[in-house]
């Protein structure tokens, strides 16, 4: 049968897995991806100087905690970062500011265009190359994240999903082949509503939101390649369902503004800052590109509920303590939502 992806808020079962539960069941935490997983690689490799400070969080691209602090603080597992501790064998953030699908090292950052920071893909290899230097194998209880391809049609002038997804794959491949059990991949909101595509006008919007489109039937095609070998168990996290659902209703999850409205008005890249506002956690992104901390919170429950949904292979004891429970009402729902957030 055919699996959907899975996102807070959206399924009518549930494996009920607490936080504590969830900590026990995976032993380190490892994330590949851009400047929406990005917790201070970037500005280690800049000396500080990127994401600016104070308008955002140090060493992220938002103005607090992102959904990778939200999903370590509930399993209990804090990744560091790859610029500070190459050992592969421990949770590590790999994520990069402005990186690209693939293993390239190109950057978005005019003052900082000689970093030779590694694509999605690139961080995947890194990984893996380093567990073979060392005659390793990937953690079979870990968790593993991939989350990218935005800045591939944003600001590398992709028009075709084919690349990019193959490169995700790639990578997911390659995790799998290392011995990576549990991989939850992201797929993207609708980049053609973000306040990036809506300032550079319609046909830039229209665009943007065909090749979401394109980019998550392809890459749900090729997930589901990987669903066909039961050793690896594929979690698929559905932001754009989420996204669409914040975006027609955003007072239904306590923002107040506008979503095609930042609350950063500006040119981020090159930190030329108009405006900013005094209640960024009103505001569903922060800046033209990025989520609010509120926004990044319900991605972090999307990706707690993707695994809770999903079959845990390891270890296999586990199992037998998880309660299969019908969530009927939308009240249920709610109530579970909120839960998360505290």
């Amino acid at each position: 049968m055919k699996k959907e992806f899975l996102a807070a808020g959206f399924v009518l079962f549930s494996f009920m897995l607490s936080p504590k539960a969830m900590a026990s069941t995976f032993s380190k935490f490892y994330v590949f991806g851009d400047s929406l997983s990005e917790t201070g690689n970037i500005l280690n490799a800049t000396g500080g100087f990127i994401p600016s400070s104070p308008t955002y969080a140090r060493g992220r691209f938002s103005n607090g905690d992102i959904w990778v602090d939200f999903v370590g603080d509930e399993i209990g597992l804090n990744p560091t970062l790859f610029t500070n501790n190459p050992n592969p064998t421990e949770s590590i953030n790999f994520a990069s500011g402005g990186s690209f699908s693939g293993s390239r090292s190109e950057n978005l950052f005019p003052p900082a265009s000689n970093l030779n920071l590694p694509g999605v893909l690139g961080q995947v290899n890194l990984f893996t190359q380093s567990l073979q230097a060392n005659n390793q194998q990937a953690d079979p209880n870990a968790l593993y994240t991939v989350w990218g391809g935005a800045n591939d049609y944003l600001f590398g002038g992709v028009t075709d999903p084919t690349e990019t997804v193959t490169n995700l794959s790639n990578a997911i491949g390659n995790l799998a082949q290392a011995g990576a059990k549990n991989i939850a991949v992201f797929n993207l909101p609708d980049l053609g509503k973000i306040p990036f595509a809506i300032a550079n006008g319609v046909e830039v919007s229209t665009g943007l939101t065909q090749l979401t489109l394109g980019h998550n039937a392809a890459l749900e095609q090729a997930l589901d390649g990987f669903s066909v070998n039961s050793d690896v168990n594929i979690i698929r996290v559905d932001i754009n369902s989420l996204f669409n659902r914040v975006v027609a209703n955003p007072g239904e999850f306590g923002f107040t503004q506008n979503p095609a409205i930042p609350c950063v008005i500006g040119d981020t890249l090159n930190n030329s800052i108009a405006s900013l506002c005094d209640n960024p956690n009103e505001f569903v992104f922060f800046d033209g590109v990025h989520p609010s901390s509120k926004a990044h919170r319900l991605i972090a429950d999307a990706t707690l509920s993707a695994i809770q949904h999903q079959p845990i292979p390891e270890p296999p004891t586990l199992l037998s303590t998880l309660a299969v429970g019908a969530i009927g009402t939308v009240g249920i729902l709610k109530s579970k939502r909120k839960k998360l957030l505290r």
